[in-house]
């Protein structure tokens, strides 16, 4: 039995004690294929305030920046909305697990999509805190520009810095059909440039995407291999409220993966990592009324239980 190299396990390794990750959602940020510069309405699956579970305060107006934008009204506002949702996480995981030292993880929206001192800004304030020892920075590949690398680059001389790029597919007609308003052609040119800069590169990748066998999903998982990820986050596509996704789960046209499905094509892919390559999540979910299906992605514990056992079954422990 070998132990899987979580990114847990290769934190404490790295470190010498357990790192809790903070995740922050930053008020005004979006995604270019929801404010309309490569699509609208944004990926089918997406419904982001349900992936910003930190985040209270929302400023009165849905004023969104870019990248081109020439002045940022929320800055202060942004500020302190991250500095209350890592004191507040960092409160609970204290404790609760009587947690020492964090890494922020940028997680809503894209984090890179956004004036350049605007990031460098937020990145930096959030870096100062003595108990904060890395960022971690949730992005599209579309969205990432030479010059804020550079800053990351300069960064991670010092603190661990990691940049997570969602893959989702290789497969351009399954992008497509998401709405994710970039190719795969996209991904590899990033993927190509964040290694250009010896950073850390977390890649997205999800299963059970509208129109995908098992063979497609293996393959979007070895060709991201090929990129050289440095970690994987593994998803199932559930189905929540609000989403153009729903629309066409209610009307019949998309079937969610099974969980039976789902575990094979993971324990598939994990058998074949490389040492090297850690794994940041193997599952997802959400337990609340916005769940539309399917219900096996409602109960983390079971689903846990489940790919324990399936992973046990040949020689690995999660």
């Amino acid at each position: 039995m070998r132990n899987l190299l979580t990114f847990g396990r290769y934190l404490k390794d790295k470190f010498g004690e357990k790192i809790y990750k903070i995740p922050v959602s930053i008020p005004g940020f979006t995604c270019p294929n929801i404010d309309g510069s490569v699509a609208i309405g944004g990926c089918t699956f997406c419904e982001n305030e349900s992936f910003s579970p930190n985040i209270s305060a929302k400023p009165k107006n849905r004023f969104s920046l870019n990248p081109r934008s020439e002045q940022n009204p929320l800055l202060e506002f942004q500020l302190l909305s991250m500095d209350a949702q890592i004191e507040k996480t960092k409160a609970i995981l204290k404790k609760k697990f009587k947690a020492k030292r964090f890494i922020v993880y940028f997680q809503s929206f894209s984090n890179t999509y956004a004036p350049v001192e605007t990031l460098k800004t937020l990145y930096t304030k959030a870096l100062e805190k003595e108990d904060v020892i890395g960022l971690s920075v949730g992005t599209r590949s579309d969205c990432i520009e030479e010059e804020i690398l550079i800053f990351l680059a300069k960064l991670s001389k010092t603190k661990e810095i990691w940049v997570e790029i969602g893959v989702q597919s290789i497969f351009d007609e399954t992008l497509k059909k998401i709405n994710r308003g970039h190719d795969f052609d996209s991904v590899e040119k990033a993927a190509r440039l964040i290694k250009s800069y010896d950073l850390n590169l977390c890649a997205h990748l999800i299963f059970g995407l509208p129109g995908e066998d098992e063979e497609m999903m293996i393959g979007t998982f070895e060709k991201t291999l090929q990129m050289g990820a440095d970690s994987i986050k593994f998803h199932p596509l559930y189905v929540v409220k609000n989403t153009a996704l729903a629309n066409d789960y209610r009307a019949g046209k998309f079937e969610p993966i099974s969980e039976e499905l789902y575990i094979k094509i993971l324990t598939r892919c994990i058998s074949a990592l490389p040492s090297s390559v850690n794994v940041q999540r193997v599952s997802a979910g959400i337990d609340d009324d916005t769940l539309l299906s399917p219900e096996w992605c409602r109960v983390k514990h079971f689903q846990m239980k489940k790919i324990r056992e399936a992973l046990g079954a040949i020689s690995i422990n999660y």
